[in-house]
């Protein structure tokens, strides 16, 4: 794997720490997050990065097996272009149940 993915994957990786980060002194509760928006507006833009660089992941080698890769581009474009339309319980599902698979799948792709 060439050093420009690894840097991609080190960004998405990054952006799943800080957004992990905003919930070590909050409990990670859906209501508190829904009720917090400087929280919501940080974790919509580190799931932007994310999708950013899945982009760019995908444009160079699109052979690059990571889960749902697509899906996340898309949540980005969402949130970019549709920025009205952004759920707060879609938003909350990808931290609690896709992240958390993200960050194992980029993981292991950094350490192959």
């Amino acid at each position: 794997m060439d050093d420009t993915i690894k840097t991609w994957l080190y960004d998405i990786l990054s952006s799943i720490n800080e957004i992990e980060s905003y919930f070590i002194e909050t409990p990670k509760m859906f209501e508190i997050y829904q009720n917090d928006l400087k929280t919501k507006r940080a974790v919509e833009r580190n799931i932007e990065i994310i999708g950013e660089a899945m982009s760019r992941i995908l444009k160079e080698n699109s052979e690059i097996e990571i889960s749902n890769s697509r899906k996340i581009v898309d949540v980005r474009n969402r949130i970019i272009h549709g920025y009205d339309s952004v759920s707060d319980d879609v938003i909350w599902g990808i931290v609690i149940r896709n992240l958390p698979v993200l960050q194992k799948e980029v993981e292991i792709l950094l350490n192959e």
